[in-house]
C-alpha cells in the first residue's frame, strides 16, 4: 500500500487515502509520510460504522519526526502479528512509558532502520520494559525486577516481565519486523536477511520458523521446584527450607538472613 501511495505521489498526487482495518498500516503510514513526499496522507480506517478517517500528516506534526519514524518498533517491540505482547501490559501501558521515559526514542529509531544488531540497546529497552512492569521502580535490569516481583511482591509467574535472555530474542524479532521488512516497504523489492539470525529457529520437520524463546535452559528441567518459605522472624520447625534440608535464599520472606549468624 504505501509503495502505491509513493508511486502516487511521485505521480504529482498531492492528498492521498489509504483505506484499511490494518494497524500495521497505519502505523507504517505515519512512519513513512515524509518520505512520501505527499502534502496530505489520510487512512479510511475500520468499516460500516466503525468507518474513521485518520489524518496521517497531522499526526506526523503532533508527534515529531523522530518519535514517527520510531513508531514502528515500539508497535512490533509491544506485540505485532510476529511478535508476542507483554502478558498483561498492552499498548496504553507501553505508550505511558514510552512517555516518561524519551530517552529510548533515539534507540527505537535505531531499531526500526535495519541495524546490524540490537546488543546496544538491551540497557536502554530493559529500562523501559521496568517502567512499563512497575513504573515507580528503581530497578535497571529485568532479572532484577523478576526477583523483586516474584520475592517481594509476590507476583505469579506469568505475571514477571521476561528474562535478559528472553527480552534478547524478543527484541531481535521486532528489529526483523521493524528494522528490516517494515522499513522496506517502499521498495519494490526487498532483500531481506535470515530470519535464523533475528530470533527464529528453522523448524525443518514442518519447514516453517518458530521463535526462539529463550536461549537459557527451561527452568523447569534445571530446577524441579523453587521453594521458597513464607518466615518473617527467622525460620523455625514449620520452615520449609529446614524440612526439606536445604537453605533459605532471597526467595524466602526471610530473604535468607536467618544463615546470616552461621
Amino acid at each position: 500500500m504505501l509503495l502505491h501511495a509513493a508511486h502516487a505521489a511521485a505521480n504529482g498526487h498531492a492528498r492521498i487515502m489509504i483505506k484499511t482495518v490494518d494497524t500495521d498500516v497505519v502505523v507504517l503510514a505515519i512512519a513513512c509520510f515524509e518520505q512520501l513526499g505527499a502534502s496530505e496522507l489520510w487512512i479510511a480506517f475500520g468499516a460500516a460504522k466503525n468507518l474513521r478517517y485518520i489524518a496521517v500528516h497531522e499526526l506526523v506534526e503532533i508527534l515529531d519526526t523522530d518519535r514517527s519514524k520510531a513508531l514502528p518498533f515500539f508497535h512490533a517491540f509491544t506485540g505485532c502479528d510476529t511478535v508476542s505482547s507483554f502478558a498483561g501490559h498492552g499498548k496504553k501501558t507501553a505508550w505511558e512509558a514510552w512517555n516518561s521515559f524519551p530517552d529510548v526514542t533515539d534507540t527505537f529509531l535505531q531499531l526500526s532502520s535495519g541495524p546490524t544488531d540490537v546488543d546496544f540497546a538491551m540497557s536502554l529497552l530493559q529500562k523501559f520494559v521496568v517502567r512499563m512492569y512497575d513504573h515507580s521502580s528503581s530497578k535497571m535490569t529485568v532479572n532484577s525486577l523478576r526477583k523483586h516481583l516474584f520475592t517481594k511482591k509476590g507476583k505469579p509467574m506469568e505475571g514477571l516481565p521476561p528474562t535478559e535472555g528472553a527480552l534478547l530474542q524478543h527484541t531481535k524479532r521486532a528489529t526483523y519486523q521493524s528494522g528490516f521488512c517494515w522499513n522496506r516497504s517502499l521498495q519494490a523489492q526487498q532483500n531481506l536477511p535470515s530470519p535464523g539470525e533475528w530470533g527464529w529457529l528453522a523448524d525443518d520437520d514442518d519447514c516453517k520458523w518458530k521463535p526462539l524463546w529463550s536461549d537459557l535452559p527451561d527452568v523447569a528441567k534445571c530446577l524441579p521446584e523453587l521453594l521458597k518459605c513464607s518466615c518473617k522472624k527467622g525460620c523455625g520447625k514449620r520452615c520449609k527450607c529446614l524440612k526439606a534440608n536445604t537453605r533459605c535464599t532471597t526467595l524466602c520472606a526471610c530473604d535468607g538472613a536467618c544463615h546470616d549468624d552461621e
